[in-house]
């Protein structure tokens, strides 16, 4: 039995004959961290994320065209993912030789506070702030970033190292499922601004509140957090002296091959939800007409240019919220059941036909766009059901690539690096093809499956993590 196991009774696995029990985790306690934690921090992304479509073009780049002023929201929106790598390299340097809750700790308050601090921005058009709003905005987008790269793997490894014999996969999916409650948590709460504000309020103040309310949040994952003891796993790296001194150096030098591979196991993943949550948002909302995109940007009083106009499906902002929220419940659901299904048949074989069912997905998107209402839900329903096979294993499967001295960098390296090939440019990306396509969202839907191939070919050459022991120190 691995170092992380725990007896039926809870105490821990290999604690010594005839002396007292060491400190352990309660397994509702280990769940409850590891969700409310990746809760918070997906929140505060997708606060950010929704604000960077719906508020922020208008707020903090006001003298630009409606195409010119979303690239800019993008291009901030895009600096967290900048950001996460080397949050995964901070927080997973001291995850690895600290250990996994102090760092937990430190990453759920580095995002807490920029996104409290996001809500307190005035906007570009306040009287001395036209340049020094949308500079910090986009640092404190990047502080997000930060904070989210060292908080996936230490959730993951949270859940992962305290897990039973056989259920890793199952564990592993709690951290996961902070991302579609963090979604729909975020966007609700949009979503009954918009219900009980006039759009002048909401633009004046009332986008704040979603930014300002994590603070809230932040206060009960931090009392869940410092109740935690250390994980067995890295208990046991102490106990033989085998910290590395240098995490990062070692993982490159050592599991460089397994940094690579996990990078491109998750990038189909990556690409998958912020199509499905950025770029759909953007173009459910966009009008369909030239007409009626002329009559928004005057209602806005922005310049309309009819030469750089791509049509979109028209849809109210109220009203594709509610459609985006519907979608993401079937993520939820199907991140639950992906864990007891790559347990059954192995990461590897499973997370294959998952990506395989992405890539057919990819030239889907044009026929169920343009099939009207329940084509649209089709499309969003499917999109999010593959999002939560593909990314419920992946909390098992990349903290299992890596031996226990390095697991919080390597892991935290793989899927952050990742998070900039595959998700930081995928809404730019997107609205490029979009407009090279004229208005048709087929070159989109091309990009994903391009990058499902990518994430296929790095499966197949990966090997099969089921049975990895999980008290491997170092390699």
């Amino acid at each position: 039995m691995s170092a992380s196991s725990t007896t039926p009774t809870g105490s821990p696995a290999g604690s010594t004959p005839g002396g007292p029990a060491a400190p352990v985790n309660k397994r509702s306690r280990v769940v409850f961290a590891s969700l409310i934690g990746t809760s918070i921090e997906f929140y505060d992304f997708y606060v950010y994320a929704t604000a960077a479509v719906l508020v922020f073009p208008a707020l903090f780049f006001p003298n630009a065209d409606a195409t010119t002023s979303l690239l800019s929201s993008f291009a901030s929106f895009g600096a967290a993912f900048i950001g996460r790598p080397l949050g995964s390299i901070l927080f997973g340097h001291f995850g690895d030789r600290i250990g996994r809750k102090t760092t937990l700790i430190a990453a759920l308050l580095t995002m807490g506070i920029a996104t409290f601090l996001i809500g307190c921005l005035p906007g570009a058009s306040t009287p001395g702030w036209a340049v020094l709003a949308p500079a910090l905005l986009t640092l404190f987008r990047f502080g997000q970033g930060i904070g989210l790269g060292g908080e996936w793997s230490g959730a993951a490894l949270l859940a992962t190292e305290n897990a039973p014999e056989g259920k890793r996969a199952i564990y592993g999916t709690f951290p996961q499922l902070g991302a579609p409650i963090g979604f729909i948590i975020a966007n609700g709460l949009f979503l009954i601004l918009n219900l009980t504000m006039t759009p002048e309020t909401f633009a004046d103040w009332g986008w704040r509140v979603p930014f300002l309310a994590s603070a809230l949040l932040v206060i009960v994952g931090l009392y869940v957090r410092f109740r935690l003891v250390e994980a067995p796993a890295f208990t046991k790296v102490v106990e033989q002296n085998a910290v590395a001194r240098v995490p990062l150096g070692r993982v490159f030098r050592f599991n460089w091959w397994q940094l690579i591979l996990g990078t491109f196991i998750m990038l189909a993943t990556y690409v998958l939800f912020y199509l499905m949550t950025t770029f759909t948002l953007t173009y459910g909302t966009t009008p369909s007409t030239v007409e009626a995109g002329k009559a928004a940007a005057d209602a806005a009083g922005k310049p309309f240019n009819a030469d750089a106009f791509l049509a979109g499906l028209g849809y109210t902002r109220t009203d594709f919220l509610i459609m985006l929220i519907v979608g993401v419940v079937f993520f939820g659901i199907f991140t639950l059941v992906a864990g007891p299904l790559a347990e059954r048949f192995g990461r590897r074989n499973m997370l294959s036909v998952v990506t395989a069912g992405i890539f057919v997905f990819g030239f889907l998107f044009v026929p169920l766009a343009d099939a009207g209402f329940v084509g649209v839900m089709l499309w969003l329903i499917i999109g999010f059901s593959l999002m939560g096979l593909t990314f419920g294993p992946m909390g098992a499967t990349l903290p299992e690539l890596f031996p226990t001295n390095v697991r919080y960098t390597g892991s935290g390296v793989s899927y952050n690096v990742s998070s900039i090939i595959g998700a930081a440019v995928a809404p730019i990306i997107a609205l490029a093809l979009w407009g090279l396509a004229g208005g048709s969202i087929i070159l989109v839907g091309i990009y994903l499956s391009v990058a499902a191939v990518l994430t296929f070919a790095a499966l197949r050459l990966s090997k099969e993590t089921k049975h990895a022991d999980f008290s491997t120190i170092v390699e």
